[in-house]
């Protein structure tokens, strides 16, 4: 699809959206795919326009219970980074990050990613030695990470307190490349970008059972738009996935808790980067609209709900205040929570499982929309070759069974 000029534009934009043609088409499920995600967040969805981009599949489908975004990728705090302490998962999310940098071209669709720099501020000698640690590790995996002293962190986020309170700032680690992108444009970029290659997204259609053969092989899916048969499905479900998955008898070892964030009433420019706080337990940016961005700690409750408790936002409104006592001032507009799945390790699964022909992509837990296009990519890999790209090789189910885990509990940020 061609852009509009500046003018042709405006004219549009003065009309009431009258005439506007919708960005995907509003398809009706066929009998049969070559393939099926289960999943219209940025994972499926980018999954889905991959495999039709670079694996020559043409007759796909997304299914998505809800609307396109309406789970995890439309609810969260956009924050993308690679500052992750195992080589593997450096790996992983700096594929993202790169794969970030030319993604409004690549979709012909403005995501709006702001390399502003991610500043993970430490406040104990813990702390410290925990993120030099990250920094050294970063560093001989090529990946960026520089270690700022107090009055450094300042400098790069002057309205930082780094003195008077409870846990003074001693130093900060920075990743540049690091910043954030506009939630639901990514989603749809990956949809308008994949229904532009012919693959149907297919909205208002929950998954009920899954379908097997009688060698045990995926077969298709029931939902409740009558069934669909398949030889190939990619699970993308985010909080949701152990619930699918269970449909097909794969139990997988996830534990679904709430992570909420809220926004404040809109302000000029102030805040010039992402900056996270592990101790305090919060993370703030601000939005292109202006608003403050603000993120908290998960609740200590499983639960499968978009909400959680009303003590947690408080709690990270005090950090923040702390932090950064300009803002305390300010008016909060609303709030949410999504619905991260976290495994024991804190780091993702990304492959097969026991099942032929069924994959799954899932226990991102606070970390999935930074991996976006990186996790989107490697999946539609694994789909279309039977076999992980070597990137996602290491975050196997398997590892759980050999004890080979990728435990980057540390590196997410905050307490989950």
């Amino acid at each position: 699809m061609q852009p509009f000029s500046g003018l042709a534009l405006l004219l549009r934009g003065l009309t009431g959206q009258k005439g506007w043609r919708p960005q995907w088409r509003n398809a009706e499920p066929k009998k049969s795919y070559d393939a099926l995600i289960i999943g219209g967040g940025g994972h499926g969805l980018g999954a889905a326009y991959y495999l039709a981009a670079e694996h020559g599949f043409t007759n796909i489908a997304v299914l998505e219970k809800g609307w396109i975004g309406g789970g995890n990728t439309g609810r969260n705090t956009t924050i993308i980074r690679s500052n992750y302490l195992f080589d593997e998962s450096a790996a992983l999310y700096d594929h993202a990050v790169k794969m970030w940098g030319d993604l409004s071209q690549v979709l012909n669709y403005n995501v709006m990613f702001s390399p502003r720099g991610v500043m993970m501020l430490a406040h104990t000698v813990h702390d410290m030695q925990v993120f030099k640690r990250h920094v050294y590790a970063n560093r001989a995996s090529g990946v960026d990470n520089e270690w700022l002293t107090p009055e450094e962190a300042k400098a790069f986020c002057p309205p930082l307190n780094i003195g008077d309170i409870r846990y003074p700032v001693i130093g900060a680690a920075l990743q540049r490349r690091g910043g954030t992108a506009r939630h639901d444009a990514v989603a749809w970029g990956y949809a308008r970008a994949a229904d532009a290659l012919g693959v149907d997204i297919i909205e208002n259609c929950e998954v009920t059972g899954i379908l097997k053969d009688p060698s045990g092989r995926v077969a298709g899916v029931e939902t409740t738009r009558g069934t669909i048969h398949a030889p190939r499905i990619g699970v993308s479900a985010a909080g949701n996935t152990s619930v699918v998955m269970k449909l097909a008898g794969v139990h997988l070892p996830l534990e679904s808790y709430p992570l909420q964030a809220l926004v404040s009433e809109p302000v000029k420019p102030c805040f010039p980067c992402v900056v996270m706080s592990n101790t305090i337990h919060a993370y703030i940016s601000q939005s292109d609209k202006g608003e403050l961005v603000i993120g908290a700690g998960t609740d200590a409750y499983t639960s499968y709900t978009q909400r959680g408790g009303l003590h947690i936002t408080s709690h990270a409104l005090e950090a923040i205040c702390e932090l950064f006592p300009m803002f305390r001032r300010m008016k909060m507009l609303r709030s949410w929570g999504g619905i991260v799945d976290v495994t024991p390790d804190r780091s993702p699964i990304i492959g097969k499982t026991p099942v032929p022909g069924l994959y799954v992509n899932c226990g991102w837990g606070t970390g999935g929309f930074k991996a976006t296009p990186g996790s989107a990519h490697v999946f539609a890999w694994t789909i279309a070759r039977d076999e992980p790209h070597p990137i996602n090789a290491p975050f196997t189910l398997e590892r759980f069974r050999d004890g080979n885990l990728i435990d980057e509990a540390a590196a997410a940020a905050v307490a989950h």
